[in-house]
This record gives structure tokens, sequence and C-alpha cells, in this order.
């Protein structure tokens, strides 16, 4: 696990090399080999120099071993209460060792990785395509449990500490890592690495981490402070704004474990720290995260919903329409390193896609060859089947033809083709550059081989791609359409406003559902709802929110935030506040509403449609289902997602007292 070198110099690099797996974890094998690798030190500490920490892996170390962390339960504490301890007695015998120590950090340092080269006295990393570094635990309802927490505050501060890495979840770049205070040095190469880290422990034969050293004064002072002091309840004021009301407990653990490990010595703040995040674990929401957000992602990105096929890289990309989505697509691409032609009806609304590496035109003779087609304009039926027309006799045998569309099913608009084997859905989300969702949506007709070119291009494009069957919505569509409608609806009830956007945002979503509606348009929500209306036939069960929407449009003017008035006001394209009008659209009296009932709502009504969709065949899989929800249309994360949630062993019981409450919409499958 850990391979020991000593050379004539004295240098000793211990290099990490987990022999049972490809990236290095900190689990059982890493904690017995680090305790073997420090008492073997200890032993020849007379003839050792300095210390080199490395790792054989393309990455440096990959942080805890989340199946090992999911799967702990109470019974299991001790047992991890003794790991947790033996990794920081021995990550604290490193740093105390007595002669230098310098961490080459040569690929990823995330959570554990980080804390590794934190108990070493300077820390190099590789200026590699995929080196990143930082605490990624708090995206899984974790903290940083290796030393983490205690020694990021002590070398950087408590704020610098927390606004910067603990609570973040960011990945730095190397570059980044050293203007943010936890890397020292930059190298362009391993050897450069390495013989920097030899260079320093040459000129550091004393070196000490800094809280160690007489003297030491915690960089802008401790908690006790009364210029800290002071600032303490401003910044746990910001963090319950950035929380929006969602009491999430790993960024509030994080948040204390900091403060109080700042008022206690080092051996005191890594106990603090290590009870903290036993608490985390052994709860049900870092489960929930793990379970969605580490398994169902690496499952969905793994190719699980991928046929198994053999199939061409795509090499040239058409794509038609450059609006904002084309464009973003456009750029997405070009990103990857492909080369992308946009196609619009002028070269002046072509151009609109313009950026390095990407042809504008209004030629379709331009796109001669491409072997990928994604359309990405307006969303009309009748459009899209002329703009297909217009490109396919130019394109590559065999091409790919892909639609952006969010609602049309694939199914209907692969009938206007001469290919409707290789066409698929290929539904990207606003804004493309920072939304990692594609939902990619297979028609009656789609061959596997197309559904496994559109997967491999989104995981080429460094999208992760879920696999969803044909149907009025897909997937996302469909269901964020009850997030919005359950939100109508209590309008018309009386509930006011504001408590239904403060409702949303305390059960975890990330905007409140009258404000989405506003972003999506309600121009868009009135139309797609028509479309299933017309689909559906006598079946379509008309809500009151269907009248309200209609009204807000079609007598109000006020179809949204590109119209400039929807639910909220705007003024320069900002909103300032939510329309006064809303109040007077109620048609009975439901101000009595339970605001449990209203957070439990949103929650439900997304989860059961859910449900039918994985009973349908819309989804073809949990962990599509769960990533997709999570990604694409911001349901809680801290719920491990859509189904995770609806598998709730109380979930029966709450959905029907809804039911029984406002409708039998909450009626489970």
């Amino acid at each position: 696990m850990i391979r020991y070198e000593r050379a004539a110099d004295g240098i000793v690099t211990l290099t990490i090399d987990d022999p049972d797996q490809s990236a290095n974890t900190m689990n059982v094998a890493y904690a017995a080999a680090m305790t073997e690798a420090l008492d073997r030190l200890e032993a020849e500490r007379d003839d050792v120099t300095g210390v080199i920490v490395t790792s054989a892996k393309t990455t440096f170390f990959a942080g805890g071993d989340v199946p090992m962390m999911s799967r702990v339960t109470e019974a299991e504490v001790p047992e991890l209460f003794e790991l947790l301890t033996t990794v920081k007695r021995d990550l604290r015998r490193l740093e105390t060792y007595g002669r230098p120590v310098v961490a080459a950090i040569n690929g990823a340092a995330l959570g554990g990785g980080l804390e590794i080269a934190l108990a070493c006295h300077h820390r190099i990393a590789l200026d590699a395509k995929g080196t990143r570094l930082g605490f990624p635990e708090v995206t899984l309802g974790l903290l940083p449990g290796a030393g983490g927490v205690t020694r990021t505050v002590r070398l950087l501060g408590l704020a610098p500490a927390l606004t910067s890495w603990l609570l973040t979840g960011r990945r730095f770049k190397p570059a980044d890592a050293r203007e943010n205070g936890l890397v020292d040095e930059v190298a362009a190469t391993e050897d450069e690495m390495i013989a920097k880290a030899r260079a320093w422990i040459a000129a550091n034969p004393a070196a000490t981490q800094p809280y160690d050293r007489p003297g030491y004064r915690m960089p802008g002072g401790t908690p006790s402070h009364p210029r800290l002091a002071a600032q303490l309840p401003a910044f746990a004021a910001t963090l319950r704004k950035q929380l929006k009301g969602n009491r999430l407990p790993a960024p509030e653990a994080i948040l204390a474990t900091a403060v109080e490990g700042a008022q206690v010595d080092l051996d005191t703040a890594l106990m603090i720290e290590t009870r903290r995040l036993i608490t985390l674990l052994t709860g049900p929401i870092a489960k929930n995260m793990m379970g969605a957000l580490f398994f169902d992602m690496r499952a969905v990105n793994g190719g699980l919903a991928r046929p198994r096929v053999a199939t061409l890289p795509a090499t040239r990309i058409a794509v038609l329409g450059a609006g904002m989505m084309g464009a973003g697509i456009a750029q997405a691409c070009a990103r990857a390193g492909l080369p992308v032609v946009v196609k619009d009806v002028t070269p002046e609304l072509a151009a609109r896609a313009a950026g390095p590496g990407i042809i504008t035109t209004a030629d379709v003779d331009d796109l001669r060859g491409c072997d990928v087609v994604i359309e990405a304009v307006f969303e009309d039926p009748a459009l899209k089947a002329e703009v297909f027309a217009e490109v396919e006799p130019v394109l590559a045998p065999g091409a790919l033809l892909a639609s952006n569309t969010s609602t049309l099913p694939i199914t209907g608009l692969a009938e206007s083709v001469g290919r409707p084997a290789d066409f698929i859905g290929m539904h990207f989300f606003s804004p493309v550059g920072k939304m990692p969702l594609l939902e990619i949506v297979v028609g009656e007709r789609t061959r596997d081989e197309a559904v496994a070119r559109a997967f491999d291009l989104g995981r080429r494009l460094g999208k992760t791609p879920i696999v969803v069957n044909d149907g009025l919505g897909f997937f996302t569509s469909r269901v964020i359409g009850k997030f919005i409608d359950e939100a109508i609806g209590m309008l018309t009830e009386g509930v006011p406003a504001p408590s239904i956007e403060q409702a949303a945002l305390q059960a975890g979503y990330p905007t409140g559902p009258l404000a989405l509606a506003d972003e999506v348009s309600l121009a868009l929500v009135q139309r797609i709802r028509r479309q299933f209306e017309a689909a559906a036939g006598d079946t379509f069960e008309r809500q009151p929110s269907h009248d309200l929407v209609d009204r807000m449009v079609d007598e109000h003017g006020r179809p949204g935030r590109a119209g400039g008035a929807g639910f909220y006001a705007y003024a320069a394209g900002k909103r300032t506040g939510l329309w006064p009008g809303l109040a007077q659209l109620a048609t009975d009296e439901g101000r009595g509403v339970p605001f449990a009932d209203l957070r439990d709502r949103f929650l439900f009504a997304e989860a059961i449609d859910a449900q039918r969709c994985l009973a349908e065949g819309v989804l073809r899989t949990e962990e599509d289902g769960n990533v997709g929800s999570i990604l694409g249309i911001g349901y809680p994360a801290w719920t491990g997602g859509v189904l995770r949630f609806a598998r709730h062993d109380d979930f029966p019981g709450r959905a029907a007292e809804l039911a029984e409450r406002y409708g039998e919409r909450f009626v489970r499958s």
C-alpha cells in the first residue's frame, strides 16, 4: 500500500499505491500501511534527512472510502472511531517527526488526499490536466474528518478556511490552490516536482508546522478575539442565507467544528472533528447524498444505461440555431476539442454563436460531412422538420440526428427525417456551460448505436447523461412541471406567494417555484400544457393552476421574465418583488395550509410522478431518476434523489395524508 524507499541522501519517499484499487482511498489498508511506514521512519530517524509523500497512481489520493463510509451503522461506531483516531495519530506523527516532510501532489488530492498533504510541511502540486485540490465532503453531507477542518483553520484562519475551502466543496486547480493558501509551489513536470521537493528539504532541515512553533498565533485571531467574535454572528447569518432556510447538517457541522476547534488545543480540535463526522456518517442525510452523488452518479457516468455496442466517436458537429441554447451547445463542443459549425438563417444570426473553433454560417453546404447534427431551434415541430430536411442531404452517411427539444415527443419528430433509427433527443439544460446534466431521449425507432453515440458525445462534453424513453415531457420537464403546478395551485388556494417560495427554499430547492416559472416563461408553461392536453384528449385532468396560468398570460399580459412581467415584477430585467396582484387570483381561501404541508407537497408531487415515470417505462433506471432530479431539476440533494426519497419507510403514510387533504394526485402508483 505504501512503498518505502530511502535514497543515499537520506530522503525517504513514501509512495502510496493501493494494489486493490485504481485510486488510493483512506481505508483500513491505508491506515495499517501508514502506521507501518511511521514506525519504520521513527526507527530509522537518525538516517533520514527528509520525507516525500507521493503516489504511484495518476491521482494523488482520492479521499475517504465512500463505500465503507456509506455502510457505517451505530453499532460500528467504536470501530470507526478507532480507525479515525489511528489515521489522525499517524498524520500527527508525520508532521512532528522532526524532519522536513513534503507532499508531491501528482494528481487529484481531494478530501482525505488533501488532508494527508496538509500534514506535510510543504506542498508542491503538479500542474497536470486532472490535478484538483479541495474538500468535496460537504457535497456528500460530510465534513473533512482526518484533520482537514482543524489544519485548514490553523493554516489560513477561520474565515478564509471556511469561505474558500471547507464550505464550498470547490475543487481548485494547482495555481488557484496556491493563491488560496494550501499549495506552496506548482511544478510543470513530475521530475521538476520531485526536484523541488528535494531542494526544499535540503533548504529546510528543521521544518515544522506553523501551529507547532513557539508564539504561533492563528491568522485573523481566535473566536475569543473581540474583532473575530463580533464577526461570528454575521458569518452564521451568511451561512443561513446561503442555505436559504434549508437546514443541511454538514455545513452547520463544519462551521461549528471550525469555530469550536479554533478555541482549543489541536488534539481536542481533532477529537471534536471526529465526533461530528461520526454523527454525520450515521445520519440519514449523508447516506442519501452518498447514495445519489457517489454511487448513482458513478453508475450513470459509467454507462449503466448505455447500450453495449461499439461506435465511432463524433468528429464534426453541426448545430442548427444560434440562440442561447444553440450557442451554448456549440461552445461546449468547441471546449471539448470538436470542430463545430453553427447554422442559422442569416450570417448575422449565426454569428451570435461565434467563438474559438466555431464556424458560423447561413449556407447549408458548410455542414457537408458533419457526422452529428444537434438541432436547437424554436419548439415547433414544423420548423424542426424543415431544418432537418434542409441539412440531412449534406451530412455524412449515418450521421447522428439529435434534437434539443425539452418536451416534444421524439418519436413524432423522427417521422420527418429519412433515418428515424438515427434520430434521438439530446436535451441540454440552460445555461449549457454550467448545467451538468444531459437528458438523452430514445424514440420508438431509435437504434442502440444512436443511443451509445449520444451517450459518448455527452461524456466527451463533460456532461452526466441520463437515458430515458420517449413520452410527453420525457422525465425532467414532466416532473418539474409538477413542482410548478403545485405552487400555482397553492396560489389558487389563497396561500400567500411569499410562503410558497419560502416553503420550497426550506425544503431544499435552489429557487422558488414562482421565480422558476417566470424564468421558464409562463407562456411556455401554457404552451406545453396545451400540448399535453391535446395529446391526452378526454383523459387530461385539468387543474385550477391551469386556469390561473391562462389568466396570467391571456388576461393580465404577464408571460414571465422575458416579457417583463410574471409572478414577479421586473425593472431592467431584474426582479423587484412579487406582483401584488397575485393575492386577487385565489379562487378559495386556503391560508390555513400548514407550512410543513407546503414543503412536503413539492417533494411528494415530484416523487410520486417520478414513480409513475419508472412504472410507465419513461425512466429506465432508478439511478437515472435520482441523478437527473438533482442535477437537472433542482430536487433537493439531501433526499438522495426523487426515487430514493420515495423509498423511505414513512413515505406511504405521509403521501396518504396529503392525498386526503389535497387530492388524488398524491395517491401513489
